[in-house]
C-alpha cells in the first residue's frame, strides 16, 4: 500500500464526515480500505512466520496456528 493511497483513504474519510460521499467515492473508499486491510494482514502474517520460540532446553520451534484457526 502506497502512501498516496493511504492519504486518499484519509481524504475520503474527512470528506465523508463533513459533506458526505457520492456513490462512486463510497465505492472507491470501500475498495481502498479492503486493500489496506489485506496489506496489513499480509504484513502481520509475514511477521508471524518469522517468529520462533526458544524452549528452556535451547530448542527452537516455529509458532503454529491454534486448532481451528483460519489458515490458507
Amino acid at each position: 500500500m502506497t502512501q498516496d493511497k493511504i492519504e486518499q483513504i484519509n481524504a475520503l474519510a474527512r470528506k465523508a464526515r463533513t459533506v458526505g460521499l457520492t456513490a462512486e467515492e463510497a465505492a472507491l473508499q470501500k475498495k481502498l480500505r479492503e486493500e489496506y486491510v489485506a496489506s496489513v494482514r499480509a504484513s502481520l502474517e509475514s511477521a508471524l512466520e518469522r517468529v520462533r520460540i526458544v524452549e528452556p532446553d535451547g530448542t527452537v520451534r516455529k509458532i503454529r496456528p491454534k486448532d481451528g484457526a483460519d489458515t490458507k
